[in-house]
């Protein structure tokens, strides 16, 4: 026998883009100095990412892939994820890596080819960021069935791009959270652009969020650019799927400011107009405006963090600008448990050619 099925996909806005409040705030939002932490972190986090892409253009630091408009998803995971939770994620999402110990020196070495970089000093069982495009997501779903089999009361959150639902790996890995029910939330960083690819170009469903419905999991869309809303809808994910409630996917809707990274040019295949429309979106001066309107924030507590962070950010810049780089040999390191007699050949010659150019 057939029965026709319905399935719904809400959206959660709280602070529209002229920073009103929409329906009522989460218990959490109604004291304004509970948001004085995310508006710090989303600030540090664009100050970072300005910084970081002036080292890329003046040569002191590898292809960087900006966050330009971003910060609010980021932030909003980090703050409501538990330190022995577990992230896995692309590369846009330093708000979330700040929160949970990740170093902007750490963040640095990494994008100038230092793989010290991800062998992160605090919260080292968080995944290294992931370049390529949709492999963390099945990462997530072996880290939280691990989880699941050790009955641990830890969740495993993933982060991906639009472009990454259109790869197999995310089909698979839905497919497999939804039918173990495992502790895992998926997160959709949709920001219009797979590189150069619109997200028209790439699919012809409504929402993304709906792709997860297919696997048994509920999903949902949210404003990504209020961080408010963001970390609402995280948190309920979240403790639901560490109460043993399994997988949530929640797609959170933003604008990618910036190119894809510095090594793109988004002037060819976007229209400036677009772009400048959608600033009026800016996360931050969203939560700013809100801010200030509620009496929890003014112009010289603005100025005192822009100060703050400023130097914060330059002291993280010069540790990474004075870390010695590491001997040629170290390429060899972690390949085999004892080096085959090939590989300690052409070992022995990096360290004399190391020496001959010391």
């Amino acid at each position: 026998m057939s029965k026709v099925a319905y399935f719904e996909v809400h959206y959660t806005q709280c602070l529209n883009e002229n920073a009103e409040v929409i329906g009522a705030l989460p218990p959490f939002a109604h004291d304004p100095q509970n948001l004085i932490p995310l508006y710090r972190t989303m600030t540090l986090t664009r100050l970072f990412d300005k910084k970081a892409v002036s080292l890329q253009r003046t040569g002191q630091l590898g292809t960087y892939a900006s966050s330009l408009g971003q910060e609010a998803i980021s932030v909003a995971i980090g703050h409501v994820m538990s330190i022995d939770d577990v992230l896995l994620t692309t590369y846009r999402e330093y708000g979330a890596q700040l929160q949970r110990g990740v170093t902007m020196t750490e963040i640095l070495l990494y994008w100038g080819g230092d793989e010290r970089g991800m062998a992160y000093q605090d919260c080292r069982h968080d995944f290294p960021i992931s370049v390529p495009v949709a492999s963390q997501v099945p990462h997530a779903v072996g880290v939280a069935y691990a989880m699941k089999l050790r009955r641990e009361p830890r969740v495993a959150v993933c982060v991906l791009g639009d472009g990454a639902t259109s790869k197999g790996d995310f089909y698979e890995a839905m497919n497999a959270a939804g039918l173990w029910r495992l502790p895992v939330v998926f997160v959709i960083n949709n920001n219009g652009w797979a590189i150069s690819v619109p997200l028209a170009a790439q699919t012809r469903t409504q929402t993304l969020a709906q792709k997860a419905i297919a696997a048994g999991i509920p999903g949902e869309q949210v404003d990504g650019n209020d961080v408010i809303a963001l970390r609402t809808r995280m948190e309920n994910a979240i403790e639901k799927a560490r109460r043993g409630e399994g997988p949530c996917l929640i797609e959170a809707l933003t604008y990618r400011l910036c190119d894809h990274t510095t090594a793109d040019d988004a002037s060819r295949y976007r229209e400036q107009a677009e772009v400048e429309a959608r600033w009026r979106l800016d996360p931050i001066q969203r939560l700013r405006t809100y801010l200030t309107q509620a009496g929890a924030w003014d112009e010289e507590q603005e100025q005192s963090l822009q100060t703050e962070l400023t130097q914060q950010v330059e002291e993280a810049v010069q540790k990474y600008l004075d870390t010695p780089p590491q001997p040629p040999e170290s390429m060899f390191d972690d390949l085999y448990e004892s080096l085959p007699s090939a590989l300690r050949e052409q070992r022995q010659t990096a360290i004399a050619r190391g020496k001959s150019h010391a």
